[in-house]
This record gives structure tokens, sequence and C-alpha cells, in this order.
């Protein structure tokens, strides 16, 4: 298994890739600041990001002479890394690091503050640290500089009072946590002294994002299999914590805790590590009410004195009187209300149907051909061609001339490939006002729309609802798509009152979307939920790019489960005869 291989006798890197990526990203910040053509500066904020996404030793991979194997690291870069190897330095961010007074890279900390607006506020009022900048903030001298203004210097203030972090400290998306979860339990499953091992935690849970991994094992031999878990290429440093425990740090950042416990407390440990503490808050709430304690260590009844250990988590929610309780459900949301009844939550197999997806017409990687053998592949029914309009704000777009050619290949591609249905659609771009901006004739063409937000993001929540509403409202726009526009870690949602959404779209029969790719998961699963409740016909899409991401509906798959979603809540189960007449052309024909 790729970058879980042990390590054999190799000595531990002297410089972690954390360290190494940190290096790019100030020297990136340096050419920034340095007014550097931005070819270079991205140069360098790849580089970083390769380094630091690295599951092996770049350090080591530098004494290999494979460096280079990573994306975006080439001849230069590699030899800027052996210096900082060598010597602790790269020279061209000691001649750029005098060039700069030393607290101006720290401005870029602030929310909203670049080094190239930081190099501004350095030229026009001098300020070279974090102690001038909240200086200027507090006398009001921000709001002169042209571009700042007032709002800005309330949000530095603000981030003063919260509290300016030493450095960024950001949780991990699911995806890229889970990726390295599974290869870690993977390579310990491996071991000869494991018996069983599973992740805990948030990542088990599917959270949007994860800030550390919990691994749960039984072994014949702890200590052999705590030993190999610091054998492991993906482990930068490990410690351990008694013969049964160890606590390590990946090459990517990443904390693992792995505890070893005896067969008949697995489930104990197991549930009481999964969490969420707001779900165990009130499960030991609710114990206590029938007279026990639940811990790690097992169930403790107070009128016998015995404490129950459980080899399963079923044995667990047994002895409180519940059902099992599946790990995605456990966010104290009412799963553990008298009368509660487990929902067969939805699977990824369940989809019989991907209505969002693109090919290189806008910005996709793969012929339109390619998607629907790639998706017959996977055993899919259906697909969407659902390419980007003509004002998409980003790459490639299709006029409405081109997608009435576009409509042609995708029905000549339909009727020659048997045992999956192509469907032509579009993604169009609701506009400002709620119109999508290819006109009614054109749509009329389509088998599939869907609308989506992709310019105007920053309106005002009264502006925003009207204009998603009038998307509801329109005849041929059938799913709103990524409804609210977030980002995971990166942007915000729009401002946008979702509940005024939810009930336009149960009034105008408009599906809904969760989007799949894991920076967005939109609708997120609080919002999935109370449309699912309020009667709203949902769909799980990939949003795929290329045949190879078509997969990611798995994240769309884990935010309709923590959504309680069945299969039936998921109109793209459906085979296509019984989805065609939920779409709003069929109703209204």
């Amino acid at each position: 298994m790729k970058g879980a291989y042990p390590k054999g006798n190799r000595t531990v890197p002297e410089l972690s890739n954390t360290a190494i990526a940190a290096a790019f990203d100030e020297l990136g910040d340096l050419y920034e600041l340095d007014g550097a053509i931005i070819h270079r500066v991205v140069a360098y904020r790849n580089a970083a990001k390769s380094v630091r996404d690295a599951p092996m030793s770049v350090a080591t991979l530098t004494r290999e002479g494979r460096v280079t194997e990573l994306p975006g690291i080439g001849k230069t870069l590699e030899e800027k890394i052996a210096a900082l190897l060598d010597t602790g330095k790269i020279p061209a961010a000691e001649k750029l690091r005098a060039k700069f007074p030393p607290g101006l890279v720290d401005l870029t900390r602030l929310p909203g503050l670049g080094p190239k607006r930081a190099r501004r506020l350095f030229d026009e009022l001098g300020i070279d640290s974090l102690e001038a900048l909240r200086a200027a903030a507090e006398t009001q001298r921000l709001r002169d500089v042209k571009g700042f203004g007032a709002k800005f210097e309330e949000s530095v203030l603000a981030a003063f009072a919260a509290g300016v972090p030493d450095e960024p400290h950001p949780r991990v998306l699911l995806h890229k946590a889970l990726g390295m979860g599974e290869q870690i339990v993977a390579a310990l499953r491996e071991h000869p002294a494991a018996d069983r091992v599973e992740l805990a935690g948030s990542a088990r849970r599917g959270a949007d994002t994860v800030k550390d991994l919990d691994i749960i094992a039984t072994a014949t031999d702890p200590a052999a299999l705590t030993a190999a878990l610091a054998e492991l290429d993906v482990i930068e440093s490990c410690s351990r914590t008694g013969d049964a425990g160890a606590r390590a740090r990946t090459h990517t950042g990443m904390s693992v805790d792995l505890r070893v416990v005896g067969p008949d407390q697995f489930g104990n440990l197991l549930q009481h590590f999964t969490g969420s503490k707001a779900h165990n808050m009130a499960l030991r709430e609710a114990a206590v009410r029938k007279g026990l304690h639940v811990s790690e260590y097992g169930v403790l009844d107070d009128a016998t004195g015995e404490t129950h250990r459980c080899a399963t988590e079923a044995e667990v929610y047994a002895l409180l009187g519940l059902p099992y309780i599946e790990p995605e459900l456990r966010e104290d949301r009412g799963e553990l209300d008298p009368g509660f009844e487990p929902p067969r939550l939805i699977t990824q197999q369940d989809l019989r149907g991907d209505l969002h997806m693109h090919t290189i017409a806008s910005d996709g990687r793969n012929t339109v051909e390619e998607m629907a053998l790639a998706a017959r592949d996977r055993g899919l029914e259906y697909i969407a061609i659902t390419d980007h309009s003509a004002t998409h704000g980003f790459g490639n777009h299709v006029s409405p001339d081109d997608l009435r050619r576009h409509i042609e290949r995708i029905r000549e591609v339909d009727a020659r490939i048997e045992g999956i249905r192509v469907l032509a659609g579009t993604e169009t771009n609701i506009l400002p006002d709620g119109r999508p901006d290819y006109d009614d004739e054109l749509l009329a063409e389509l088998d599939w729309v869907v609308g989506s937000v992709h310019t105007a993001f920053q309106m005002g929540q009264d502006e925003m609802t009207a204009r998603m509403i009038a998307a509801t409202e329109h005849p041929y726009i059938d799913v709103i798509g990524h409804p609210t526009g977030r980002k995971i870690e990166r942007r915000r949602p729009y401002a946008l009152d979702v509940p005024a959404l939810i009930e336009a779209a149960v009034r105008t029969h408009t599906m809904l979307e969760i989007n799949s790719a894991p920076d967005r998961r939109d609708l997120d699963d609080v919002h999935a939920r109370a449309a699912a409740r309020a009667g709203v016909d949902l769909v799980v899409d990939s949003d795929a790019h290329g045949t190879t991401t078509m997969g990611i509906t798995r994240w769309g798959i884990v935010t309709a489960r923590r959504a309680w979603l069945t299969a039936a809540d998921v109109r793209n189960t459906l085979p296509w005869e019984q989805f065609a007449p939920l779409r709003k052309r069929a109703r209204n024909a």
C-alpha cells in the first residue's frame, strides 16, 4: 500500500514536511511582497501544497533523488529543498528577508490581508508589524487607504480581539483525513499481531473536517502493534504511551492516537472515541437515569456494582436499552430520543443516476463518451452532462450556439452507447435577478437543467434569497446546484435564508442538490435533513470534472447519511422511468 510501508532501519528525517512547506509558503509570500511575477509566486504556493500533502517524508525523497516525482517540484525547487536540509536556510529567502522588516510577513496571518495588501500598508503607512497594524486600526488610519475602508478596519480589530494565531492550524477535509486514516488502518491490519483495527473519532462520523485521527485496536501483542505504527512511512514521529498506546504525527501534520485494548472492551472504547462529545454526554445522562454509568472502561451498574465490558458497540447500546446507532447519527440530534427507530441509511450503491458532471466542452477533462462509459462501468443507469454556461465566471464555458452543437453530440453518444442513458443538460448560471443565462427556447431543448450561482456572490441576504427563490420559480430549472455556495474552510456560504429556499423548492417542485465535491458537501447535513423533512426532492450528484472523480459521490452520501436520509429520500436512487416524471418540465407538460 503506497505511503504505508515500513521504514526499516532508516533514520527519521530531521526536517518535517510541514516545515519544508512552511518555508515554501514564506518564500511565496516574500516574492509576492517583492512584486515578483505571479507565475513564480504560484509555483511556490503549489510546491508548498504538494509538500504538505505528500504522504511520505519529502526530506527522505530529496536525499534519495526522488523528490521531483512530486507534482510541482522541479529541479530548481529540489535544489532549494536540498539547501534547506543541509543548511537550514534557502538563500533566496535570506536575500528577500533582508529587504523587508521581519514583522511584515506576520501581517498576512490576519484574515483578508495577503502579501500584496500588506505591502501596500507598508508603502503607504509604514506598517511593518502586527503592533503597528493594531495601532493604525485603533486610530482609524486604515480606512483612508484605497481598497481597505472602515469594514476592513473593524475586521482587523475583531481579529486582534479574538487573538491572532501564531500560525494557521486548519482542520483537514474529511476525504484527506479518511484517505490517511484508512491507509494507516489497512497497514496495521496486515501486522501479524493485529486482531481488530478500526478508525474512530470525527473521521468515522463523516464530519466535514477532522482535527486528528483516533484508532482503536485489539492485538495478540499490543506492544508490537504500537511499535508498528512508528515504522509506517506515513508517520513522521511517534511516541509510545505505555505498551498499549502510541501518539504519532503524519508527514501531512495530522495527529494520530492509537489505543490497543482487550477484545472484551473493544466496543466500549470504540463507542467512546467515536463520539461525538455531545452524543456521549447525552448518552451518559440518559444512562444515569437508569442507574448506569458509561465510560470507555465499561458500563457500571449501580444496583449490582458490576462493570460490563462489551466486545461490540451494539452491546453497549443494548445495555442502555437502545438500538445500534450508526456513527454518522451520533451528534445528539434526536438519535437518543425515546422511540427512536434507526433509519436504513442510504449507501453509495443505491445511486442509479448522476445528474451533474462536466466534460471538455467546459472545464472537464474527458469527453462525453468517456464520461458515459466510466459511469456505466460504475453501475450507473443514467447521467446528465451539465457543462458550464455562457456567463460562468471561471475557465471555459459553453455559448448558446456551442450548447446546440453540444446537445447533438450528447444525443449521438446516447444513441450509440448501450447500457446507460446520457441526458443533455447544462449548469446554467443564476443571474443576479434569478434568471438563467440561457433563453427558455434553448433550455426547452434539454433534458435537465442545474441552476447554480457562479457570479455576484456578495449579495445581501434579502437580495440573494430573492435571487434563489426566483430561480426555483423558473419553469426549466430542475435543481439548484450547491445551493449555499460554501467551500469548507475556504469560503463561507452565501448570505441566504435557507429555510425560505426550502419552502420555495417544495412549492415549485424544484429539487435541491447535495453536491459531493469534498470541499462543498452542499447542502450540508443540517440543511439536507430539514429539506427532506419539508418534502423537498433531493439528489446527490458528483459534480465530476473527469472520469476519475465520479466516485466522489461517496462524500455526498456521507452527508446524506449524516442528514438521516434513506434511499427513498434521494430521488436519483430511482430508475430513470420513475425519476423522469419528477422533473419540473415533466410536471408542467
